[in-house]
């Protein structure tokens, strides 16, 4: 490598999805719309479970959670994009691209360690419920709130200053919506190999991990339901853990999907694409998925909406 390659920068240039002009206004708009709902959404789950008392378990502090995470998820990468596109512009600084990746990770590995404790949270429930209030107290549900904070903090702290180290050459162009840290490993021109290796352990330990815990958990559920005697009692068994079954399978498919497809085509567009599912497409469909099959999430929304009506009609 020649020294006159490497350049001390200033910014990259996300080239998005597509450089046709004509395509740029419904790529704004299609997002724009997508990022609305996400943020809707996921703030009247926060709103209907913080306003209901009967809501307030460890299940529902554990989904307003991840409502909460699922909107800073989707913030750190779509509001850039919409001002790159209005802007017609493609340019993002080196410090914001640093700082994207930084929020990214933090907020990606923080979804998965909530499903995690929620995986969990419905073992104990199903499978020991005469002591769920007790193992599952609020102070132990904070707890592990915080602990995954700090560990995903100290988890994207250590991958943003891993990026640090790194140089680049001139080529600067990161073909994807946003900062995506495998990307950027690959624009550089130093050596790596920390770099791939603190990857490749995280993804082992901070993805393989959880998931063995979530399989671990619903392998005892099934037990559990199985050894229930009544067909009615299976089903609300079931019931209870459905939703997070289904955003489990969602979140983890499409992130398989995503880095199984890249791996496979070599196709940097193709990647790009099929990350707007894990990024933006499962944010936005998780408050549908706990509203839709959730009697009390759904009488709750209706009290959101009924109580107001009232309150105006009095007066």
């Amino acid at each position: 490598m020649k020294p006159g390659n490497v350049t001390r920068l200033s910014e990259f240039l996300l080239l998005g999805f597509s450089e046709k002009t004509e395509l740029q206004p419904i790529i704004f708009g299609l997002f724009l719309s997508m990022y609305l709902i996400t943020v809707f959404g996921n703030l009247l789950i926060i709103l209907a479970i913080t306003s209901n008392f009967h809501l307030h378990t460890p299940m529902y502090f554990f989904l307003s959670n991840l409502s909460f995470v699922d909107i800073c998820f989707t913030s750190t990468t779509i509001p850039k994009m919409l001002w790159n596109i209005q802007t017609q512009s493609k340019v993002i600084t080196y410090e914001g691209c640093i700082t994207q990746i930084y929020f990214l990770i933090l907020f990606a590995v923080l979804d998965i360690f909530l499903l995690t404790v929620m995986a969990c949270d419905r073992f104990v429930a199903i499978c020991h419920p005469l002591h769920y209030m007790v193992i599952m107290n609020p102070r132990l549900c904070g707890l592990l709130v915080l602990l995954s904070w700090i560990i995903n903090i100290l988890h994207s702290s250590l991958q943003s200053l891993m990026m640090l180290r790194l140089s680049f050459c001139t080529n600067l162009e990161i073909p994807h919506f946003f900062c995506e840290l495998n990307h950027m490993v690959r624009l550089a021109c130093s050596d790596t190999f920390l770099n791939n290796i603190l990857m490749y352990f995280a993804a082992v330990l901070l993805g393989g991990g959880p998931f063995a815990g979530i399989m671990y958990s619903y392998s005892k559920i099934v037990s559990c339901i199985r050894g229930i005697s009544s067909a009615q009692g299976k089903y609300k068994a079931f019931s209870t853990c459905a939703s997070h079954l289904s955003v489990v399978s969602l979140f983890y498919c499409t992130m398989l999907g995503v880095y199984l497809s890249s791996a496979a085509s070599h196709s940097a567009h193709s990647s790009a694409t099929a990350s707007v599912m894990y990024t933006v497409v499962t944010p936005m469909l998780n408050p549908f998925i706990y509203s839709l099959r959730n009697k009390d999430m759904k009488r709750a929304l209706k009290a959101l909406f009924v109580i107001p009506n009232i309150f105006f009609i009095s007066f």
